[in-house]
């Protein structure tokens, strides 16, 4: 093992370990630590300092916790149980405190002996463990702790400096467990590769790693701390954009058929018919929609911009200049739902020019089809022909598009809408239809801070549609808190009666169908971390079908209520949003699948039932189904959370905003950027450890300019062996497809 560098060392080895074999298993297991490397790279989430106590006064329920305090109280009880019916039994309860507030710790049984004889009045020690509730006061059970003790040399090494460091960790290895590991390991930080290029650390007065890592883990002041989280903020920014850049530069190698719109094709014939006038934001992103697709490389844009912003109709114009060019357009959705949504909504924004062929149909037209895994085999095979001989310019389909069954004649663009809800191998295996890579056009109606954009799609360009066309009415948004307030909810069903009075309808969304088989579909359980609310909450999320039979009997009766929800039928669902587009249908009770695309302009009510159950850009895109139209919307969230809760301060933030991108800031700020970065990139555990997205704007921004400029100067990185490797820690198999196929 002489030949393996320091860093790349395991933990836990056949014959020797680094540590313990049972604290490495443990590390391995529980936190993902498994070389040298790993352990140094595992940084504190916090200090304490050595003169100040941490504060008891607001120590989070049912989580684990470190505080430093010091022993006021110590008393040893005795008493009757089952194991011992004499009152041999015994209990020491331990009070600790520091200054701030006070702490109860107890000890049974045969674990009071150690603690009854260390834990004297006086003494100081770090302790942790997880914090419950005896008796209506807080308490720590069986803590782990360890003395500080001023004049141990073994204390004074293991805690050098005037900062003790404060680790993630587990209930099953405290943090100063793993700061003891950490100093057994960080004499190898010197063998650490530096992963920036000298001239970039200079030029930005950096520390060298080796130095970082010391100063992280050991520090003896707040500006070591400082110092070294500067650093390495700017080692993940900048091996991520570089991994980002390098993508973007093997892209800009590729060949790609240039698609330009003819001067008076199809394109003019559709503008010339639009009942509208596009607005500024969608003019300029449609320019350099055009200038990509003119080039002899695959575009990589994204489009992303607010709900209700127009971004079909600038897909759409994009779809046509290709098809202008002799090509074809492949538009890629998530749902059957949206797939129909988008086929029915183009074909009539077309009009006769999406009837080629057909009697009536215009000079220029196209044929529009629709493949989606549930069709008949009669019109699947129609659709599919159409496709092979370049029949159909554009086709919309959900993943049935991916299928070695399907043939294109010439696909020169693939738009991908929601891209998020795509696996890699998906968006690839469409790209791969081409007989050269298409271009690619990714939408998404959840506005990304441009931050989010940068690390998470910084391979794309992106372009932002930020502005609503003329015509569309402002919504209103309330909360309604049921609990609290019964009377607004009673009311919130005749204001729903009115706007049907007033020849318009009304959604009424549910986190669940209301079967047991679709427990998954509760956003509460799925989407985001479990909040105390939500801990507490023993109630199952409301449900579609058990909501619209209560509706449908009470407070809606006599009005024509029809349910939608993602397990029924297609044709069910077709039927279904159609009756509804129509306007046959008064009140449309629903899961999430109307949350994108879903467009009926006489819609102008929505009621979200148990909005706590959403995520914030999710509330969002919801309602962004109404007000679609002249008339003012209105969406009423629905929550049975207290007043002082953090669910509510969410549903307030949504109520008071319609601009997609500070609430955008809000969910990321609320939820680790981890669990952004994660979700896309393909699942993959992020490699964030220190980089804080929306605070590190200005970090991101700049080490893009500094990747991109390495990048072209030396695509490969001769001579920055660090950074290499740096790149191949990030990049495991998982990433790189993400990188290589995004």
């Amino acid at each position: 093992m002489d030949c393996v560098p320091a860093l790349d060392e395991p933990l836990k080895q056949p014959l020797k370990s680094v540590l313990g074999p049972a604290t490495a298993k443990v590390m391995a297991e529980h936190l993902g630590l498994h070389t040298v490397g790993d352990l140094l790279h595992h940084y504190p989430r916090r200090y304490e300092e050595r003169g100040q106590l941490t504060h008891l006064a607001d120590l989070p329920m049912d989580e684990h916790v470190t505080v430093v305090a010091q022993v006021a109280d110590a008393r040893l009880h005795s008493f009757a149980s089952a194991k011992a019916p004499r009152g041999r039994g015994q209990r020491l309860e331990v009070t600790i405190t520091d200054g701030s507030g006070r702490l109860q710790l107890v000890f049974f049984g045969s674990g009071v002996h150690k603690p009854h004889k260390e834990l004297l009045p006086g003494t100081r020690a770090m302790f942790a463990g997880k914090v419950s509730v005896f008796n209506r006061r807080l308490q720590l059970a069986h803590p782990a702790y360890e003395l500080l003790r001023g004049d141990s040399e073994e204390t004074v090494e293991t805690w050098a400096g005037a900062l003790i460091p404060i680790y993630p960790a587990t209930a099953k290895l405290e943090s100063w467990k793993i700061g003891k590991a950490v100093q057994t390991v960080l004499p190898s930080a010197q063998e650490a590769l530096d992963p920036l290029p000298g001239p970039l650390l200079a030029g930005r007065g950096l520390l060298p790693l080796p130095e970082a890592l010391l100063k992280i883990h050991r520090p003896h002041t707040k500006a070591d701390v400082a110092d070294a989280r500067a650093r390495l903020k700017w080692d993940e920014a900048f091996v991520l954009q570089v991994a980002l850049a390098r993508r973007r530069h093997a892209d800009a190698q590729l060949p790609a058929a240039p698609r330009r719109p003819k001067p008076d094709g199809l394109l003019t014939a559709f503008d010339d018919r639009l009942p509208f006038t596009l607005t500024e934001g969608q003019r300029k992103v449609s320019e350099e929609i055009f200038a990509d697709l003119a080039t002899e490389h695959p575009m990589h844009r994204l489009l992303q911009g607010e709900v209700g912003s127009g971004k079909t109709l600038v897909a759409l114009r994009a779809m046509l200049a290709v098809v202008d060019a002799g090509g074809q357009a492949a538009m890629l959705a998530p749902t059957e739902v949206l797939a129909q949504q988008h086929h029915r909504s183009i074909t009539e924004m077309m009009g006769d020019l999406a009837e080629q062929g057909m009697l009536g149909g215009a000079e220029h037209a196209t044929k529009v089809v629709l493949l989606t895994g549930s069709m008949g085999a009669a019109a699947r095979r129609h659709a599919l022909l159409d496709l092979a001989t370049g029949e159909a310019g554009i086709v919309i389909g959900t993943h049935a598009l991916i299928e070695d069954k399907v043939r294109f004649h010439d696909l020169g663009l693939v738009v991908v809408d929601e891209q998020h809800r795509f696996g890699v191998e998906q968006r690839d295996a469409l790209r791969g239809k081409g007989r050269q890579p298409p271009h690619l056009l990714v939408m998404t109606a959840t506005p990304i801070p441009r931050t989010v954009a940068m690390t998470v799609f910084g391979d794309l360009e992106t372009s932002v549609l930020d502005q609503l066309p003329a015509g569309r009415s402002p919504i209103a948004s309330h909360v309604v808190p049921a609990a609290d307030k019964p009377h607004f909810l009673a009311r919130a069903w005749e204001r729903v009666r009115e706007e049907v009075a007033g020849g318009h309808q009304a959604y009424v969304v549910c986190p669940r169908i209301g079967d047991d088989a679709d427990e998954a579909a509760d956003p509460g359980k799925a989407g985001r971390r479990k909040s105390p609310e939500d801990e507490a909450e023993k109630r199952p999320p409301l449900a579609v079908l058990d909501v619209a039979g209560q509706l449908g009997q009470g407070p809606l009766k006599g009005l024509c209520v029809e349910v939608l929800h993602g397990r029924m039928h297609p044709d069910d669902k077709d039927a279904v949003m159609r009756r509804f587009a129509a306007g046959e249908t008064d009140v449309l009770v629903a899961t999430t699948v109307i949350e994108v695309g879903v467009n009926v302009p006489n819609a102008t009510a929505m009621v979200i039932m148990d909005a706590d159950r959403f995520g914030v850009s999710q509330l969002h895109q919801l309602r962004g189904r109404v007000g679609r139209g002249s008339a003012p919307g209105l969406c009423l969230l629905v929550t049975e959370m207290p007043e002082a809760g953090a669910a509510r301060q969410r549903l307030n933030a949504v109520a008071a905003t319609l601009d997609g991108f500070e609430l955008s800031r809000i969910d990321l700020e609320q939820r680790r950027e981890g669990d952004v970065l994660g979700q896309a990139q393909s699942g993959a555990r992020s490699s964030l450890r220190v980089l804080e997205v929306i605070e590190d704007e200005e970090v991101i921004a700049q080490a893009r300019e500094e990747a991109a400029a390495l990048v072209a100067a030396d695509p490969d990185l001769t001579g920055l062996p660090g950074l290499r490797t740096a790149l191949d820690a990030l990049l495991d198999e998982e990433r790189e497809q993400y990188l290589d196929k995004g």
